[in-house]
């Protein structure tokens, strides 16, 4: 299996620093990233590692329940997935991620309420990101839509 890879180059220190993180295996860009917009409500224009946190577990999520969706006998139409990624103190000091909440709507064919709810929980606890992911809680809330 292929190594993906990412690199930031930081300058400053973290309040007043910022940084520009490259996707280098898709070299598909380059985004902006300070501390201060990090914790801040607004984002304005820069990413940070919890959006990328985000990004990687919506994606990586959504293939696994349409795998699972498959393999229950379903076929899925549309997948909807959401990844809310919180960053909140660490009691031991710093921070942490302290909450992932995933929500999921699909349009399946052939599989009922319960079966879709049951392949997104086995996908919640299956997708190679919740796996790397399991200090932090993840929730999750998954329906069918139509």
């Amino acid at each position: 299996m292929p190594t993906r890879t990412a690199r930031t180059a930081w300058n400053g220190g973290l309040q007043d620093g910022s940084g520009q993180v490259e996707l280098s295996s898709s070299k598909v860009g380059t985004f902006d990233v300070s501390f201060p917009k990090r914790a801040a409500d607004d984002a304005d224009g820069t990413t940070s590692p919890e959006e990328l946190v985000a990004a990687a577990h919506s994606s990586c999520y959504a293939m696994q329940l349409s795998s699972l969706i498959a393999k229950a006998g379903g076929t899925p139409q549309s997948l909807d997935v959401r990844a809310d990624v919180e960053l909140g103190p660490d009691p031991a000091g710093g921070f942490q991620l302290t909450g992932i909440k995933i929500t999921v709507r699909g349009e399946v064919d052939g599989l009922d309420e319960a079966g879709f709810v049951q392949a997104a929980e086995e996908a919640k606890a299956g997708c190679p990101i919740s796996k790397a992911l399991k200090a932090v809680d993840i929730t999750l809330d998954a329906a069918l839509e139509g």
